[in-house]
């Protein structure tokens, strides 16, 4: 089959990577211009320096609708459009134009999660096990007729980084066998239970603040889905923001008010979290290394020197 890809970092290289060697023709590469947003400027491998690279023609594009584009869309005839981590709105005009529609590539167990971020944001609700989903694209985000789902266990101290790895290398296999399955006429389209879907916005720094209201059993995920290289959970501490590395659940129950920095427990300083913690039978955060804003990092038990004070959302 002819191939155009749309797709956009990390995603979508691994998504042409695939293309490239699965034996159809990719044709066209739409990829958008790299951005500042910080979300966008990790796992940004490029998609048109391996395009360019295999000879592919190219395309940069923060929006698919400009009359250029769907010309050389037409002149490119794909048979099928598959598209990795784009981020806007694909058109009608252009996830309809090949005969078999456009495979949407999406790192969730859809119907939950569509939309932006669904690791990390599946992560901090504790999800067991988090996967792929290959579907049709129609007109509503991330709703079409599911092709294929591979999925992957969420360990108890895995971080958003363990799940970007293990996510990412299930890309390959699924847009092969779904490639082989559309042009061998044996695909199999299931439709989404829409009463099941969820949908998610993009992550901004408003969601890493830490509210020491959470549980701690909350935050000590909220941790790890923001975990090197990604922008990390933080907090204030004495008016001066301080980001959280690692942390775990308390091993004892600890009581008063949230955000108290109360006692070391182990290699750890034990912050009080929770919204009932008055009643001390909830377990704090144990907090084992922090992150200065000037990029310097500590063991906590040595940058809390002193037991006493509070952590805060806001300086």
């Amino acid at each position: 089959m002819r191939v155009v890809t749309f797709g956009y970092q990390t995603w979508g290289h691994r998504t042409l990577q695939a293309l490239l060697g699965s034996g159809h023709e990719v044709v066209l590469a739409v990829t958008h211009p790299r951005s500042e947003h910080a979300y966008e400027k990790i796992w940004d491998d490029s998609v048109a320096d391996l395009a360019e690279k295999h000879g592919v023609p190219v395309l940069l594009r923060n929006r698919p609708d400009d009359p250029e584009l769907l010309a050389a869309l037409r002149e490119a005839a794909p048979d099928i459009i598959v598209a990795n981590n784009w981020r806007t709105v694909l058109p009608p005009e252009v996830f309809d134009l090949p005969p078999h529609g456009t495979l949407n590539v999406h790192d969730s167990l859809l119907p939950a999660y569509a939309g932006f971020s669904p690791l990390i944001w599946a992560l901090i609700n504790g999800e067991r096990e988090v996967g792929l989903t290959a579907h049709r694209m129609n007109a509503e985000l991330d709703a079409g007729d599911i092709l294929l789902q591979r999925t992957v266990p969420v360990g108890p101290a895995d971080t958003v980084t363990d799940l970007f790895h293990r996510t990412v290398d299930l890309i390959e296999p699924i847009v092969r066998e779904s490639l082989d399955l559309i042009a061998s006429g044996e695909a199999r389209w299931i439709r989404q239970d829409r009463s099941r879907a969820s949908f998610f916005h993009k992550r901004s720094v408003e969601d890493s603040r830490i509210d020491w209201n959470w549980p701690a059993e909350d935050l000590d995920r909220l941790v790890r889905a923001q975990s090197d290289p990604y922008p990390n959970a933080f907090t204030y501490h004495q008016g001066r923001r301080l980001r959280i590395i690692a942390a775990e659940v308390s091993r004892a129950c600890y009581g008063g008010t949230p955000g108290r920095i109360f006692i070391r427990e182990g290699d750890g300083v034990v912050v009080v979290a929770g919204a009932e913690a008055r009643t001390g039978r909830l377990r704090g955060l144990s907090v084992t290394r922090v992150r200065t804003e000037d990029g310097a990092e500590y063991p906590a038990a040595e940058y809390f020197r002193t037991m006493g004070g509070y952590l805060t959302a806001r300086g």
